[in-house]
């Protein structure tokens, strides 16, 4: 498989039909970033077409400093944040939050006892119920597999910012977790 820099280069020769490929490979990502951030199918597919063209029409300004991936998920990010803003919806802060490392390990234990797909179902549950930024910083990270460096990049923030925000995100994901899973047990009860 070529590496984005082929197809980038290849689009900046004026081979538009490259782009394509670009599109199909990253369309994935960028949409889940959207959706994450928006919470509206509507508005993350407008999003994802808004990155598309604004990274087509900025692909010269592209320096390879980065990878491919991250500038485009920055794109994403920034246009998601602007139209949070731009439709007034605040942007959560962040409390602090205390969870306790044995409550954490008997929350992990709860979920290596379930079946994959109850696993799936009650991490995308916790992940659904986190404010935008966390539930992002989690896609982020755990998903997409982007670096903390990267993450960084794309999200416009100190590394030690980054750290801190992925720490707090995952203390409320098994918060959330943890609620889920004893209405759950209580239901079956």
């Amino acid at each position: 498989m070529k590496q984005d820099r082929y197809y980038i280069e290849r689009v900046l020769k004026g081979d538009v039909n490259a782009y394509s490929y670009l599109i199909d490979k990253h369309q994935g990502m960028v949409y889940t970033i959207s959706l994450r951030m928006l919470k509206n199918r509507e508005d993350a597919e407008e999003l994802a077409q808004d990155t598309f063209v604004k990274a087509y029409s900025s692909l010269g300004n592209f320096k390879f400093e980065s990878k491919f991936s991250t500038w485009l998920y920055r794109i994403t990010y920034n246009g998601a944040i602007s139209k949070l803003r731009k439709s007034q919806m605040e942007v959560s802060n962040f409390d602090e939050v205390s969870l306790k490392d044995s409550e954490v390990v008997s929350t992990s234990n709860a979920i290596n006892d379930l079946t994959a797909q109850d696993q799936k179902k009650y991490i995308k549950l916790a992940i659904n119920n986190l404010k935008e930024d966390d539930s992002i910083i989690l896609i982020m990270y755990y998903l997409n597999e982007n670096s903390i460096e990267e993450m960084s990049e794309i999200m416009e923030l100190t590394i030690s910012n980054v750290k801190v925000k992925l720490h707090r995100a995952r203390k409320r994901f098994y918060d959330e977790l943890k609620i889920i899973l004893k209405e759950e047990v209580k239901s079956i009860l």
